[in-house]
């Protein structure tokens, strides 16, 4: 497997704002890094684990062959219940995100068992091991909200298997693979190539696809498995720091209806109407990445402080803020009115420009 990078559904690519720094913080051979606010990875360095795969909230890395959503239909159809690194995935169990983690709960018919202490991708960091223990947490604790479904953490280690788990010696693997392909120069340049760090630039393909809202196919596997299990008769509240996959929002007084929170969201949770006279926020659609955020200069969007479950079963657009818009006297387009003269803030400063340089240019005249 090699791994994969869709700079066009990248956090990072939609803004220079944007901190988020999951695939840098999960890597654990370390072989990401940002080049010009890009991530960026050495391909003979990477160790395929999928950890940066699992992390990512827009699913912007992925691997070559494999599919979380096809392995999810193929587990269930399994016999065993049980899951390893390396041996049922090929990858890091840290590959399947929380979200991945639940609808397997949910849908497996006995608990789904997961060889944690069999992990040893991340090699002596423990990066990924300690990632899938917070991932199983986590998705634990939502089951625990509504089912009785859990995902057990297989506690008897076998060491046999660890043998098979235990990762290759990346230095070692990345000259038997260069000695290998000096059978041909095509290959021999590959491997050469793979040496190098592999950069992504944003071209204009990528600018029209970031303008597309795209939903992550974990959160669309999530919402089919949540419409077809029974709802609790009572939905709880939980604190918003325990899940880290969505998030409820509200916007304060500070907001200007500067438009760019809904208007970079990548998954369309922020949105507006035709005369951007409203904030719609959809938890459903909310994948956590804080862009909106990052980007808001004024700070008014903010995390709710309490999650409520019933988002997860009865998905609902609420209403954050909305704006008295009215069409501007001088070019007719709406603005957000604020009370005064009803002009736009755009002709107002070139009515402003206007007259600084009739004065400079009245002062001069007077100078002759």
């Amino acid at each position: 497997m090699n791994l994969l990078f869709d700079v066009s559904t990248c956090v990072r690519a939609t803004s220079k704002f944007s901190e988020c720094t999951k695939c840098l913080d999960i890597c654990p051979v370390d072989t990401i890094e940002f080049v010009e606010n890009i991530p960026a990875f050495t391909p003979s360095a990477c160790i395929t684990c999928g950890g940066c795969v699992g992390v990512c909230p827009t699913e912007s890395f992925s691997l070559s062959g494999f599919s979380t959503i096809e392995f999810f239909f193929k587990f269930l159809e399994e016999k065993s219940n049980e899951l390893a690194c390396q041996k049922d995935l090929y990858c890091c169990l840290s590959v399947l995100s929380v979200e991945h983690l639940i609808s397997m709960a949910i849908s497996s018919k006995e608990s789904v068992v997961m060889d944690v202490e069999g992990c040893s991708c991340g090699g002596e960091s423990n990066k990924l091991q300690n990632q899938l223990r917070e991932n199983i947490e986590e998705a634990n604790f939502i089951l625990s909200t509504f089912c009785d479904k859990e995902i057990l953490i297989k506690s008897i280690h076998n060491e046999q298997l660890e043998d098979e788990k235990t990762p290759k010696d990346i230095s070692r693997r990345s000259l038997f693979s260069l000695k290998g392909a000096i059978k041909s120069k095509q290959e021999f340049d590959e491997a050469v190539d793979a040496d190098e760090l592999k950069a992504f630039g944003i071209d204009v393909g990528d600018i029209s696809k970031i303008r597309n809202k795209v939903i992550p196919n974990k959160r669309k596997l999530l919402y089919s498995i949540l419409k077809r299990v029974e709802k609790p008769q009572k939905y709880e509240i939980i604190a918003t720091e325990d899940i880290n996959f969505t998030s409820q929002k509200f916007v304060d007084e500070s907001c200007t209806n500067c438009q760019i929170c809904y208007r970079i969201c990548p998954t369309g949770a922020l949105s507006s109407n035709s005369k951007f006279s409203l904030i719609n926020f959809d938890s459903m659609l909310c994948v956590k990445c804080h862009l909106c955020h990052d980007v808001c200069e004024p700070n008014s969007i903010q995390l709710q402080p309490a999650f409520e479950i019933k988002e997860l079963f009865e998905p609902k657009q609420r209403t954050l803020a909305t704006f008295d818009v009215k069409r501007c006297n001088e070019c007719g387009n709406y603005f957000t009115y604020h009370g005064g003269e009803q002009t736009c803030i755009r002709c107002r400063v070139e009515e402003e420009e206007a007259m600084e340089l009739h004065n400079i240019a009245r002062a001069r005249r007077s100078l002759k």
